[in-house]
């Protein structure tokens, strides 16, 4: 019930929001096509100075303590087959902890996602499809005082639901939903996500994303990592807003920010994000 009750206040926080955004891009339940490829480089700054605690109350950290994330993330897509995708993704990471008594910091490459999007169904009602995704923690020491993750696998199974707004809008919807089995201390996760784009002109783009996490408390309750955006079990809720161009049929550009709306037990902050996109059509 408890569940329940967390994730209903979820669902209804996502259509509140959502309702007053009105906000194309590459987009989730969509597969390439054979041979296609999609490459997004991006430069993120996220920056944090305040929490969610346990009940979900915002405070600041301890002894005016902040939490930043300066990474590069590559971001990949390649059509194995029309309704096969394979997806990549890879973060180098610079991140810092300060508060009033001590300074830690660490770089390397973060966890490494590997992932296939499989199409199960495209026709009038929209498009269907499954992905299934590894997560790999083994570019980085476990050990470190300030880690770059958790340090354990997660395997994650989704279902994501896409569907073009035209010709009443030139966009289109997505929601995603899934489940991440996440080995070791961690709790599991249910995930979910809404996203709206909208093409704003021929070259100019928009979109907004809800994404979620709700914890399923089946984890270890003890942190001993010292980061404060990888704890054991933590709800988040953030809102991914971004513009885009595309200024040639290959190469466009964006700029986006996401800030970090709700949550428990993990950091408050928001993040920046500049990213350069590739694809071949």
């Amino acid at each position: 019930m408890k569940h329940l009750q967390r994730l209903i206040i979820c669902v209804v926080r996502a259509g509140a929001l959502l309702l007053a955004f009105a906000g194309v891009c590459h987009a989730g339940a969509w597969t390439l096509g054979k041979g296609k490829l999609y490459d997004r480089l991006a430069l993120n700054w996220y920056y944090a100075d305040d929490q969610f605690d346990k009940s979900g109350h915002r405070e600041d950290f301890p002894a005016n303590g902040t939490f930043s994330d300066i990474n590069a993330n590559n971001y990949l897509e390649y059509g194995l087959t029309d309704r096969v995708t394979l997806i990549n993704s890879l973060y180098f990471k610079y991140i810092e902890k300060e508060d009033d008594a001590t300074r830690t910091t660490t770089y390397g490459v973060g966890d490494i996602d590997l992932a296939a999007k499989v199409k199960l169904y495209d026709g009038k009602l929209g498009v269907v499809s499954t992905q299934g995704l590894v997560k790999i923690p083994e570019a980085y020491r476990r050990s470190d005082p300030l880690p770059l993750g958790n340090g354990q696998y997660d395997v994650e199974l989704r279902l994501l639901y896409g569907r073009s707004l035209y010709p009443y809008v030139p966009g289109y919807c997505n929601v995603e939903a899934g489940y991440r089995w996440r080995f070791g201390a961690p709790s599991d996760e249910f995930k979910y996500l809404v996203e709206f784009g909208v093409d704003i002109t021929k070259k100019l783009y928009g979109r907004v994303k809800l994404d979620g996490i709700l914890s399923m408390d089946n984890g270890d309750h003890l942190d001993t990592g010292g980061n404060p955006t990888t704890t054991n079990n933590f709800d988040l809720g953030k809102l991914d807003m971004a513009l885009g161009y595309q200024f040639t049929p290959v190469w466009g550009v964006e700029a986006g920010y996401t800030p970090y709306l709700y949550g428990q037990n993990t950091a408050a902050g928001a993040m920046y994000t500049v990213a350069l996109t590739y694809q071949i059509k």
